[in-house]
């Protein structure tokens, strides 16, 4: 399995699981294009600890100038794009709560980031994969769309049509060899997770960890493997699919 030479777009890139998942790439050999609304600095640095090349933007995934300012600044840096990973989405600023008390604004928020966020950038990085003749798009869903998490119904249902959106954009892009697939992870132990759930955080730990077949909560490097996978040519077959990396929570 290899990613060496790629060139491979991360989205919300500044910390937690898009600044692992760069740091991850990067040392597997790929060259990385990190966004985020936030500084991404400490991320590039990183990936320069590791021998990577790095190119960092300002990205806002809910404009879509900005989407392709990120895949231009990739093609201008390593000439080519092979990759992206939809990670960026509203996680832990959200407040959770019964589903009629959550805020109208804080629901399109969420919508805008974690749904229209991946179109505006898979509408930027396609052509440039079309062109070349291919490419790998790997969408950040949750565990929360496939077990179906309660008091965060703006979250679940934004995770949820990341499952849909990846399955029709599969069935779309097939013919221009480009796959779409989806990680489904359990609550992860990053920043976001941290201040999603505040002063629940143990308890919410608990509640999954004790709903798993593995006794232990995820973490960021749980993931790498997979997602370099389906980068990989390694999974060339592979399209359409919602792969779960949750412990044995949800069985698809």
């Amino acid at each position: 399995m290899t990613v060496a030479g790629k060139t491979i777009a991360v989205t919300g890139a500044a910390r937690g699981l898009g600044q692992e998942f760069a740091r991850h790439l990067a040392a597997a050999g790929a060259n990385i294009v990190v966004g985020d609304v936030n500084d991404c600095t400490a991320t590039t640095d990183l990936v320069a600890e590791t021998g990577g090349k790095a190119v960092a933007v300002r990205l806002d995934v809910t404009h879509a100038a900005s989407a392709q300012a990120m895949v231009e600044a990739g093609i201008a840096a390593f000439g080519r794009l092979d990759g992206l990973v939809n990670n960026a989405a509203l996680y832990g600023a959200l407040h959770g709560g019964r589903f009629d008390a959550i805020d109208e604004a804080e629901w399109d928020a969420c919508m805008a980031v974690n749904v229209k966020g991946i179109w505006n950038c898979c509408k930027a990085a396609v052509p440039a994969m079309r062109q070349q003749g291919g490419g790998s798009i790997v969408n950040i869903a949750s565990l929360a769309a496939t077990f179906g998490m309660p008091f965060g119904l703006h979250y679940t249902a934004s995770k949820a049509a990341v499952i849909g959106l990846t399955r029709g954009l599969a069935r779309e892009l097939g013919r221009d060899g480009i796959r779409v697939n989806a990680l489904a992870p359990s609550a992860v132990l990053t920043e976001g997770t941290n201040e999603f759930f505040g002063d629940k955080l143990d308890r919410a730990l608990a509640a999954v960890k004790a709903g798993q077949t593995i006794q232990r909560n995820l973490a960021p490097s749980d993931l790498t493997g997979t997602v370099a996978w389906l980068l990989s040519d390694e999974s060339a077959f592979v399209t359409g699919q919602t792969i779960a990396v949750d412990g044995g929570t949800v069985m698809l």
